[in-house]
């Protein structure tokens, strides 16, 4: 018998996700967002769509082969990076909000100019980056610290009345590499009381519990195998009442997972693409809503597929 059925744990939550101009709905189907990473840095592409013309060509091209929504970033969180260091301290963030911004902001409005009616989300934990990015037509913000990096977030959140997606983050990029190894319990317990956390933040700045998302944060603090435990066992963060989103694409503890056929050596970024496949088909039949992906076209078949077993269940 479902959980569901026995009163426990929802296969998915279905609701209207409430966002700046917008609302959509989750959870019927799965909902496919593209990464544009618009960084000299990433992990994933290496600086390929720094430009902002070829930027807008890979938006446009991931929105014709089926993303649903855009995750636009303009600094990397990869592990080691200075992501999240304290605002205007001495270990300021390696990318400023100007910098941000001004990889950023030429993007944003070509790509609503190429697909006006594109949902675009904004990958940026600093206020000011926010408040320019949903001022130029952004819907959605995408804070990968969960409100905890910058405290001036939630309030410009608030005040545009936008999607928000709440991520947990356990540490700082520069601290992941050498954090101790959980339990699985004691994994779970940590991601669910920090995204409990993240909830009562936004709570308290008067952020609509109908525009927020909870992301587990795979690859964020987490040390591999701990993300395979938590990816296991994602379906009980649905307690916290709201639906989850997934990004596991690409992620380097999949690399690592496929190391054995690679002479002990994490899979190239490359060759990640079919391990990306088969966690996110897992995250969807473990609850999430959105999954968060850099290959869209073979992603919405997956996805498909996975919707097709749910909908059996």
């Amino acid at each position: 018998m479902p959980a569901e059925a026995k009163g426990q744990i929802p296969l998915r939550i279905v609701c209207n996700w409430q966002l700046r101009t917008r609302t959509l709905e989750l959870g019927r189907r799965t909902l496919i967002m593209g990464v544009v990473n618009i960084t000299p840095d990433s992990f994933s592409d290496g600086g390929s769509f720094l430009a902002p013309e070829a930027a807008i060509a890979h938006a446009v091209q991931l929105l014709d082969e089926g993303a649903d929504l855009l995750d636009l970033g303009a600094e990397s969180t990869r592990p080691g990076s200075r992501a999240g260091s304290v605002l205007g301290s001495e270990s300021a963030p390696a990318v400023s909000a100007e910098e941000e911004q001004a990889r950023l902001l030429p993007v944003l409005p070509g790509i609503l100019a190429a697909r006006p009616n594109a949902v675009l989300s904004i990958d940026t934990y600093k206020a000011a980056t926010a408040r320019a990015a949903l001022a130029a037509g952004a819907e959605i913000i995408n804070d990968v610290s969960g409100f905890t990096w910058d405290p001036a977030l939630p309030a410009v959140c608030a005040e545009a009345r936008c999607g928000v997606i709440l991520m947990h983050t356990r540490g700082r990029p520069e601290e992941w590499r050498t954090q101790p190894q959980l339990h699985a319990d004691a994994l779970l317990a940590i991601v669910r009381d920090g995204l409990a956390a993240s909830l009562a933040t936004a709570a308290h700045a008067a952020i609509p519990s109908e525009a927020i998302l909870l992301d587990p944060g795979y690859g964020f603090g987490k040390r591999f195998n701990e993300n395979f435990s938590l990816l296991a066992r994602q379906q009980e963060l649905l307690a916290l009442g709201r639906p989850l989103l997934a990004g596991l694409s690409r992620k380097s503890f999949l690399g690592h997972a496929l190391a054995p056929l690679y002479g002990d050596q994490s899979a190239p970024i490359h060759a990640r693409e079919t391990a990306s496949i088969a966690a996110l088909v897992a995250a969807i039949l473990h609850g999430a809503s959105i999954v968060r992906v850099h290959d869209v076209r073979h992603t919405v078949e997956a996805a498909r597929i996975a919707d097709a077993i749910l909908a059996a269940a």
